[in-house]
């Protein structure tokens, strides 16, 4: 592993993406800080790791070319999706996947193994809409038109999105590394589409990286 309006037009966009693409696609935080130890068998980006979260097992990090981004995990507003995103990262699923579309101000699209927004890992998901609004940071989780139709994609906030709310499953947040979110490789056109995108060198449960 190395280195873990227009607004209108875009948000026409991605909802219709949303209908194509995004099954292709609040986290309270408390507690004290977890420390990855430095003789921890993982590579030097892993060892720094030193953020508060509630539970490191509700918590996965992101290694992007730029920096970790750790996110925590909201199990009382979408435990099955929790459950399913854990799941893949500890099987490897997410590691290398691209950032296929990304629209600046708006948000950050992966999770799609062929990169191209229309697949994923094969297992959809019921919907676990909740009233937690899409804020900067948030992670939701991509579908096409049909509510439960959420798979493997999801997506991060640049910026509030309150137009989603209530209409995809929120089921998270990024607390620490949200400028490396900001650092992604942005798409062209209204519907994003990214042109030798960045990728997600690897995603793992906190937890695991000890």
């Amino acid at each position: 592993m190395s280195k873990l309006g227009m607004i209108a037009l875009a948000l026409v966009m991605v909802v219709a993406g949303c209908g194509e693409d995004t099954s292709k696609s609040e986290a309270n935080t408390a507690a004290a800080p977890v420390t990855v130890s430095d003789n921890a068998p993982e590579p030097a980006n892993f060892k720094e790791i030193n953020v508060s979260v509630a539970d490191p097992e509700n918590a996965i990090v992101i290694e992007l070319k730029d920096g970790n981004v750790v996110i925590e995990l909201a199990p009382d507003l979408a435990p099955n999706h929790v459950a399913r995103i854990k799941e893949l990262a500890r099987d490897g699923f997410y590691d290398g996947i691209v950032f296929h579309r990304v629209i600046d101000g708006f948000m950050a699209q992966t999770g799609d193994p062929t990169g191209t927004g229309t697949s994923g890992s094969g297992k959809k998901l019921d919907a676990e809409f909740t009233d937690a609004p899409f804020e900067r940071g948030t992670l939701g989780m991509a579908r096409s038109s049909d509510p439960n139709s959420a798979d493997s994609q999801f997506f991060i906030n640049f910026a509030p999105a309150p137009h989603l709310n209530g209409q995809y499953t929120v089921l998270g947040k990024v607390v620490s590394g949200m400028e490396f979110v900001d650092m992604i490789k942005k798409g062209s056109g209204g519907g994003g589409t990214v042109t030798d995108p960045d990728k997600m060198i690897s995603m793992k449960v906190l937890a695991d990286i000890k």
